[in-house]
């Protein structure tokens, strides 16, 4: 996945959850968040970031924030690019899923029930929905997902496990946005009822699947597979 002219400026502060501010050469710009997720741990006041120019002269905004360094990661923080990312990796033969194989249409943003999953598969011997979720949480080389309580990707996990009752496959895929971690885990201390629901989905038979990314100034691409990990709280086990 390609951007536009991309600039490196500083971060000073995120006024909304839909603007920041950063110094780009001395100079400071509002720039569009394309992530409306807390991003507490990497927007940090002067942090480098990564702008892309909008090249709209219309646009309140003429730059949209995309991506961030935090330590020796850079990590793309783009809300719209994880589902890009996905299917330019199936295209591309990067990401491949087992269930999926020989697949022979793959289409964006299909209905089921009361949720429009992210993409719709067929191949000559099954058909089914995958669901896509951007991780850019890491802590201590570890992935999490997510930032902050997601009862839409509950209502996702849910629906994908009555696809699979009804003869579907159903697939949850995270595409980590960044290069360097060694696993990925449901953010039990921010949302464990999320963590719940992808144990639920996987007895009911949801593969899960998880990509890490090389990110440049001005691009990202999947890469390669990185391990799930439901890792339990012992707490939550025992109920």
């Amino acid at each position: 996945m390609q951007y536009r002219t991309t600039r490196r400026a500083a971060f000073l502060q995120r006024p909304n959850r839909f603007i920041a501010l950063c110094d780009l050469d001395g100079e400071t710009v509002r720039a569009h968040v394309k992530n409306t997720g807390r991003c507490r741990e990497l927007l940090v006041p002067g942090c480098t970031v990564y702008l892309e120019e909008s090249g709209n002269p219309n646009r309140s905004t003429a730059y949209s924030l995309i991506g961030v360094e935090k330590g020796n990661l850079r990590i793309n923080m783009d809300s719209q690019a994880p589902n890009r990312i996905f299917q330019e990796g199936v295209e591309q033969g990067i990401i491949a899923l087992p269930e999926m194989a020989g697949y022979t249409l793959l289409k964006g943003e299909q209905t089921f029930r009361h949720s429009r999953f992210d993409f719709y598969w067929e191949s000559p011997t099954a058909r089914g929905f995958v669901e896509i979720k951007g991780v850019t949480l890491e802590e201590g080389g570890r992935a999490y997902f997510p930032d902050a309580p997601t009862e839409r990707g509950i209502k996702h996990l849910q629906e994908l496990s009555q696809a699979v009752g009804e003869g579907y496959c159903g697939s949850l895929v995270f595409i980590v946005q960044m290069k360097g971690v060694a696993s990925v885990t449901p953010n039990w201390a921010t949302h464990p009822a999320f963590g719940l629901a992808v144990q639920a989905a996987q007895q009911a038979g949801v593969a899960v699947h998880c990509y890490d990314c090389q990110v440049g100034p001005d691009w990202v691409r999947a890469d390669t597979p990185v391990p799930f990990l439901l890792d339990m709280p012992h707490i939550l086990a025992l109920e």
